[in-house]
């Protein structure tokens, strides 16, 4: 399978659409100085090369209700049992991200849950029941300053100096 490189247009798109998913392709056309035909076809091509894995909607979690949000590190009993786990971590709602990660723990898991019973419920009777998980560590987030996507280099703010191969 070829590797996809994505060019300055590309990089320029990406920036536009991970600020905003829903910007007409061709508004992102005139800020690019191409036609939108050109901007739809990239997106296109960088969806196939799954450069972009696609769009969604999202919701913030408190306004349904889930008003806790928590990181847990699981530890396994046989660190080759890491795919047996991760299934029956899947059938969980809660769990919303699964890392696998090195370090003592094998996984590291982001859970909302509606308030801190609910989230004593779901490490007792569901995360810890799980054949091989061994222990978890559990870490409460009080605030969230800020949430991004990836960043997308824009060339237009930087917080690192790029070098070229000439320097």
């Amino acid at each position: 399978m070829q590797h996809y490189q994505i060019d300055e247009t590309d990089r320029k798109i990406l920036s536009f659409l991970v600020n905003n998913a829903r910007m007409p392709f061709l508004e992102i056309a005139r800020e690019c100085g191409i036609s939108g035909a050109a901007v739809h076809q990239r997106v296109k091509k960088m969806e196939q090369n799954k450069v972009i894995s696609g769009s969604r909607l999202v919701v913030k979690p408190a306004a349904l209700g889930l008003n806790v949000c928590a990181f847990i590190s699981v530890c396994l009993s046989e660190d080759n049992k890491y795919p047996e786990v991760v299934e029956a971590l899947k059938l969980v709602p809660e769990i919303v991200e699964c890392h696998f990660i090195t370090g003592k723990a094998a996984l590291f898991l982001k859970v909302y849950c509606f308030d801190n019973e609910h989230l004593m419920n779901i490490l007792i009777n569901t995360i810890q029941r799980i054949p091989y998980v061994q222990s978890t560590d559990t870490m409460m987030s009080l605030d969230k300053p800020f949430e991004r996507e990836i960043w997308v280099k824009d060339y237009k703010s930087t917080s690192f100096r790029t070098f070229s191969s000439k320097e």
